[in-house]
C-alpha cells in the first residue's frame, strides 16, 4: 500500500457475503434453489405477488437469494474482490445503505420493465447490488485520477464490459437489473462518496 496506511477490515461486506451464503445453504438443505416455486415461496421476486398482493418485501429478500451454486459463487467472488474497496471508500453505514438501495432499486426497475413487456418472471440474485458496487467504484476511481487503492479505471471498465457481455450473450439473465444497478451505483456514489481530504488539499 503506497500511502502506508493500514486498510480497515470491511465487516459489512463480509457480513453481506455471509448472509448470502448462509441463506443459500439453508434453502439447499430445505429444498432446491433450482425450483422456481420453492424460491417464490421463500422470497424470490415475482411481480404479480408484489403488485397484486403488496408483498414488497420481495424487492429486498430476493437480493440475498441465488439460483444454484454457480450463480452464488460468481456473485460472491466479485463482491469479495470489489466490495471491501467501496466499503472503505464510503464507510460502513453508507456502504450498507448503498448496497440495499442499489439492489432494491434495480429490482424495482427490472420489475417495471418486465410488467411493461407483459412478462412474469421469477428473479433473484445480488447482481443488481453488485453492479451498483462496480458503478460506485468506477465513479470513485475516476474522480481519484484513475486509481483507488489497488483498482484502476481500466480494470473496472474491463469488469463492466465482460460482465455485461456475458449477461447479454447468456440466457436467463436479468440484464435490466444489471444495467440499472450500474447506473444507480454511479448516482449513489456521486451522492455519498467524498474524496479523501489529502486529495482535496493537494488540488488547492
Amino acid at each position: 500500500m503506497g500511502n502506508g496506511r493500514k486498510r480497515n477490515i470491511a465487516y459489512v461486506n463480509g457480513a453481506i457475503i455471509a448472509v448470502n451464503v448462509i441463506w443459500f445453504l439453508y434453502l439447499e438443505l430445505t429444498g432446491s434453489t433450482d425450483d422456481l416455486n420453492f424460491m417464490v415461496d421463500h422470497g424470490a421476486m415475482y411481480a404479480p405477488y408484489v403488485v397484486e398482493y403488496k408483498e414488497y418485501y420481495r424487492l429486498f429478500t430476493s437480493i440475498f437469494m441465488h439460483f444454484g451454486i454457480d450463480h452464488i459463487l460468481n456473485n460472491m467472488v466479485i463482491l469479495f474482490v470489489l466490495g471491501d474497496n467501496l466499503e472503505r471508500a464510503l464507510g460502513k453505514i453508507k456502504y450498507l445503505l448503498f448496497y440495499i438501495v442499489c439492489g432494491v432499486g434495480a429490482n424495482i426497475i427490472s420489475m417495471q420493465f418486465n410488467i411493461s413487456q407483459y412478462r412474469h418472471v421469477v428473479s433473484a440474485g445480488a447482481s443488481g447490488a453488485i453492479f451498483g458496487v462496480i458503478g460506485g467504484l468506477l465513479y470513485a476511481v475516476v474522480i481519484n485520477r484513475g486509481q483507488l487503492e489497488d483498482l484502476s479505471t481500466r480494470q473496472l471498465v474491463m469488469v463492466i464490459v465482460c460482465s455485461l457481455y456475458f449477461g447479454f450473450t447468456g440466457s436467463g439473465v436479468d440484464n435490466v437489473a444489471h444495467v440499472s444497478g450500474l447506473i444507480l451505483g454511479i448516482l449513489m456514489s456521486m451522492i455519498l462518496y467524498r474524496k479523501p481530504r489529502a486529495y482535496r488539499d493537494y488540488e488547492r
